[in-house]
């Protein structure tokens, strides 16, 4: 298992269409991936799942990744989201 702290810099935060994008690349990896903000854990596979978390701009959250591949994954999720997630 591997974690890592990441800032959203979305000025919009997770909505839509940044959820869609970080589902889609975690989709692309075999290990569970979550991650936690506050107090719940949210499926990182899972756009209704990403949304429920209601993540805004310049929160922290934990990207935590577990499986056979979970070091490309973690890598991978946390680029997205420094890049901008697509915005």
């Amino acid at each position: 298992m591997v974690s890592q702290k990441v800032v959203i810099k979305n000025p919009t935060g997770l909505h839509l269409r940044p959820a869609g994008i970080l589902c889609k690349e975690a989709m692309q990896f075999k290990s569970l991936i979550t991650f936690t903000f506050r107090e719940s854990t949210a499926n990182a596979k899972s756009v209704l799942s990403v949304l429920g978390a209601c993540v805004k701009c310049g929160d922290e959250i934990t990207f935590i990744c577990e499986g056979e591949d979970e070091q490309e994954a973690l890598k991978a999720l946390v680029e997205a989201v420094e890049s901008g997630l697509g915005e």
